[in-house]
């Protein structure tokens, strides 16, 4: 008897083309309709509905009833972290135009990991938060430290009000595309709202990227010393 948990049967979920599609269009922890993943992956609407169900029904995503509308995200943050691990063993996507490349330049930029910043941005700013000793490594886990969380207040982020509940409080992700990490967690998501509330980052229309402001690279130099 196999008492492991089914890996086989989440790996079939997330091995179908469309269904890999939806959850790299909900990788940004936004909700959307199944009208407009249908869009996204060229699919009709019976199909999409097929897909949507078999995900919701694997805890891959769940749903939510806006009057009569559906609307679809990720179940949560591990679901994430598992899709961005992949996308690291994963062959690259073929670049054949140049909307294309260009899209692909944006995105390793910068771009959310679910909640958090991802790409050179997100990999750049951990590293430099760990360079001024704001926050160190303990073994699977960033810990703030005392002049960080002066520093953290500075910014606008008072981390003894973190409400984690369930949610660790921070934590090393694998970035896929810069083969380093970023931070998740309850303060990679503090951070990152703080970025786009202070309008340091905008977000792209057509995909995850987050382009830096005039301002965000001001504040990057002034509390980190980085430029971008």
């Amino acid at each position: 008897m196999n008492v492991y948990p089914n890996i086989s049967y989440i790996a079939k979920l997330i091995a179908e083309p469309t269904r890999a599609i939806i959850l790299d269009r909900l990788m940004d922890g936004k909700a959307l309709p199944a009208s407009e993943l249908a869009y996204m992956a060229k699919v009709s609407h019976p199909t999409i509905s097929s897909h949507l169900t078999k995900l919701v029904e694997g805890n891959l995503l769940i749903m939510e009833q806006h009057g009569r509308h559906r609307y679809y995200r990720l179940a949560n943050a591990e679901v994430a972290e598992v899709i961005e691990k992949l996308g690291t063993i994963a062959p690259q996507a073929e670049i054949r135009t140049l909307r294309q490349s260009s899209q692909m330049k944006q995105v390793r930029k910068g771009r959310t990991c679910y909640d958090h910043l991802a790409g050179e941005l997100g990999v750049t700013v951990t590293q430099a938060m760990l360079d001024k000793k704001i926050i160190i490594l303990d073994k699977e886990a960033f810990i703030v430290t005392e002049q960080g969380k002066n520093w953290f207040l500075q910014l606008g982020i008072n981390i003894d009000k973190a409400t984690i509940k369930r949610r660790i409080f921070a934590k090393p992700c694998l970035d896929w595309s810069e083969r380093r990490y970023h931070m998740s967690g309850w303060l990679g998501a503090a951070i990152a709202n703080h970025f786009f509330t202070q309008k340091w980052i905008i977000k792209s229309e057509s995909s995850r990227a987050v382009h830096l402001t005039p301002n965000g690279k001001q504040a990057l130099k002034q509390f980190l010393g980085i430029e971008m």
